[in-house]
């Protein structure tokens, strides 16, 4: 069985939704172990209850939710009471990593700040992720923060309303920004022994990664305007065309040579020395006229027959899939993970992590997106040693959820 590289590292994981959990799961994946604190009072996870019409109304694991807690161990605890708080500092003595998404004062009201668990374990690495910062107490949510990170204004039609992108991608920006500084912590401790407290924003996650969209603006004094799939500095790049069976095609055409090897394969190799088109600059300035000409040579082809061409040619340009086609593509074949949760109900899932090592991929096996409460008393058990009588007397004073208890 793959153990990984973090094996032996524990997380204790206190936020929700999916920018927090999103360094858990990828954590999970590299080996870690990942302790998910669920809120007593609120049943779990929200994303729990984040369905399709499609999916099975009965059980608590959502599509949704199962997106990032494959490999964690679900407890359920009432972190308001006392006997709740003093779980979650001892959790905290054996653990490495801490996740939190608390708003700004709010984990000191909880007690549950760096400095508070950091008295119970020096090297401990705590990691908050909050909307705005340590000094703006509004709490964050990814349509809003596309929206104030000026993603949404950019996304759309030219002659359309700004449009919310699809995928909650400040969160993973977030997640990101928040998994190269776990490891840069873990790798100072190696070093000094000690732990570390590390921040991110969602709001500075997102305006870090607008790369030349922020300098278009920082640089040529341009503020960016809603293209479609059009590319402000590159053309055609991003576009959309449709091809003889109606089917979308992109094309990436990142130089003058990618151009010229374009028009050749269109059978149209004159166009690449007009003067109106025969470099990027030029192109630029007459993309409108240069799409329409674009988009007459290419619906004379059927799709696969001039992906096929362009491919030979290494002219960059690719099919829009739908999710379904995605997932025929073979080089995701191993992103795919296949388990059964408790209960035997086989479920699906996607890997996180998408860069190798030593040719891996995969580097741990791990289980199916646990239940609500499934693993309470294994972890009291297993990482705080108590016995079953002290379990059930915090299960009567309604302190903790057990999921299908044994005995």
């Amino acid at each position: 069985m793959e153990k990984g590289p973090l094996f032996g590292i524990k997380v204790l994981e206190l936020s929700n939704v999916l920018a927090g959990p999103s360094v858990g799961v990828a954590l999970a994946e590299l080996g870690a172990t990942v302790i998910k604190v669920e809120n007593l009072l609120t049943q779990g996870d929200v994303t729990r209850t984040w369905k399709l019409p499609t999916e099975d109304s009965e059980t608590d694991i959502s599509g949704y939710f199962s997106c990032i807690n494959w490999g964690k161990k679900s407890i359920s605890l009432d972190l308001n009471k006392q006997e709740g708080l003093e779980l979650i500092y001892k959790l905290t003595e054996v653990s490495d990593i801490v996740l939190v998404s608390y708003k700004p004062g709010d984990a000191e009201k909880l007690r549950v700040n760096y400095n508070t668990l950091k008295a119970r374990n020096n090297r401990l690495i705590y990691v908050h992720l909050t909307g705005y910062g340590l000094k703006n107490p509004r709490a964050g949510y990814d349509a809003i923060i596309q929206a104030e990170s000026g993603f949404t204004y950019m996304n759309g039609e030219p002659d359309g309303k700004p449009v919310k992108m699809p995928v909650a991608l400040m969160d993973i920006l977030a997640g990101h920004q928040l998994k190269e500084a776990i490891l840069l912590a873990l790798l100072n401790r190696e070093k000094n022994g000690n732990g570390q407290y590390i921040e991110t924003s969602l709001i500075k996650s997102g305006v870090a990664s607008l790369a030349n969209q922020a300098t278009n603006w920082l640089v040529g004094n341009n503020v960016p305007q809603r293209m479609g799939s059009d590319h402000p500095n590159i053309v055609p790049y991003g576009t959309i065309f449709y091809s003889k069976d109606k089917k979308p095609i992109v094309l990436a055409i990142g130089s003058d040579k990618h151009f010229a090897d374009l028009c050749k394969v269109l059978g149209k190799s004159e166009l690449a020395k007009d003067s109106n088109y025969s470099t990027n600059f030029v192109r630029v300035k007459n993309r409108d006229e240069l799409n329409i000409l674009i988009q007459n040579l290419i619906e004379q082809f059927y799709r696969d027959q001039l992906l096929d061409e362009l491919s030979k040619k290494n002219v960059p340009a690719g099919g829009v899939y739908d999710m379904k086609e995605v997932f025929e593509l073979p080089e995701i074949q191993e992103l795919i993970m296949e388990s059964e949760t408790t209960g035997g109900i086989p479920i699906k899932g996607l890997r996180t992590i998408a860069f190798s090592m030593d040719g891996k991929t995969k580097f741990a096996e791990i289980s199916a997106p646990p239940h609500y409460g499934e693993h309470t008393q294994q972890i009291l058990k297993d990482f705080l040693g108590y016995s079953n009588d002290k379990i059930n007397e915090l299960m009567e004073n309604q302190v903790i959820y057990v999921r299908n208890k044994s005995k």
